[in-house]
């Protein structure tokens, strides 16, 4: 549900959905950002700049009407009312100020409103910039708030719908060269058996969208399209799938190179994901259980993504011998 008013250039709207869930828990979800790439569709990525008492600066970035934007913004916490109300600094265009607050309202011990809204304005008052945003806030919110209600609705089980898992090589060769092969992955197609084909946009510098396509252990092929954040200075990488397979609502990932204990480097790749617990039956067999499932999407993922840790290692390796 969405009330939009406006008043002169401020335009401020309102989104509500209500939850089976108590109002602690929902509180948490949206309280631990650290998981929002995980939780909220929209969100591809969030660090953490600086944590003091109940404020927080982060910066963030988010797909908007098929964009990928990035903001710097600063939220204040007030876990005793369940409110928490945030501020963009760094604002991206065409916004020129945006803010706004969650709300989490008791109906009872297992019944919650969550409430958020938005106040912001745009250069000049443009329409179509008005309008953009209004949509995009409008289509975040509305995917944003139906996940969160139903995480929480499930949150007995959510536990076991998280899979988390890392799969690390030694590499002894040039952090450069194993950091080159992860970002450059337009070229993967030609390094990678298990990829036949991959496309490759980089608009903005350390932000690429991509699509892939993979064939998995026995044969059968998977198109995935992701949104990767690429941070050269901590060589490191961070990713979510925007299109994820029926088994799961969301998938993220981070590879990262760093020295390790005795010298060489370790390359590890790190997997979080949501199952979507309805489709495992449909996706995997009749009977097959949640159990099951994790132990599937844990083998399959790392099986890919081992595949292409080993490669790096090679590419860097061999790099160190011919010098």
């Amino acid at each position: 549900m969405v009330n939009e008013q406006r008043d002169g250039r401020v335009h401020r709207t309102v989104h509500e959905a209500e939850t089976d869930a108590p109002a602690d828990v929902v509180y948490r979800l949206i309280a631990d950002t650290s998981r929002w790439p995980l939780y909220l569709p929209p969100n591809v990525q969030v660090e953490q700049l600086e944590s003091t008492g109940d404020t927080e600066r982060l910066r963030m970035w988010a797909t908007a009407n098929g964009q990928v934007k990035s903001w710097t913004s600063r939220r204040v916490l007030d876990p005793v009312a369940r409110r928490i109300e945030f501020r963009q600094e760094v604002p991206a265009a065409p916004v020129e100020t945006v803010g706004g607050t969650w709300i989490v309202t008791e109906l009872g011990p297992e019944r919650s409103l969550l409430t958020l809204l938005h106040d912001f304005t745009v250069a000049d008052d443009r329409r179509e910039d008005v309008e953009w945003v209004e949509r995009a806030i409008d289509t975040n919110s509305r995917a944003e708030l139906g996940n969160l209600c139903t995480l929480a609705a499930g949150w007995a089980r959510l536990d076991e719908r998280v899979v988390v898992f890392e799969d690390s090589v030694h590499v002894d060769g040039p952090a450069e060269r194993v950091y080159d092969f992860l970002h450059r992955a337009d070229l993967w197609p030609e390094r990678l058996p298990h990829v036949d084909r991959l496309e490759l946009t980089e608009d903005e510098p350390g932000v690429q969208v991509m699509t892939m396509n993979t064939r998995t252990a026995d044969g059968s092929a998977h198109t995935t399209e992701s949104v990767r954040v690429c941070f050269p200075e901590d060589l490191r990488i961070v990713y979510k799938q925007t299109a994820t397979p029926a088994l799961m609502t969301a998938h993220t990932g981070c590879w990262t190179v760093r020295p390790a204990d005795g010298g060489g480097l370790t390359v590890t790749s790190q997997h979080s994901v949501v199952l979507c617990e309805e489709a495992v039956e449909g996706a995997l067999g009749a009977g097959v259980d949640l159990a099951q499932a994790r132990r599937h999407v844990r083998e399959a993922l790392g099986r890919n993504s081992g595949a292409t840790l080993h490669h790096a290692k090679q590419f860097a390796e061999s790099a160190a011998l011919s010098r």
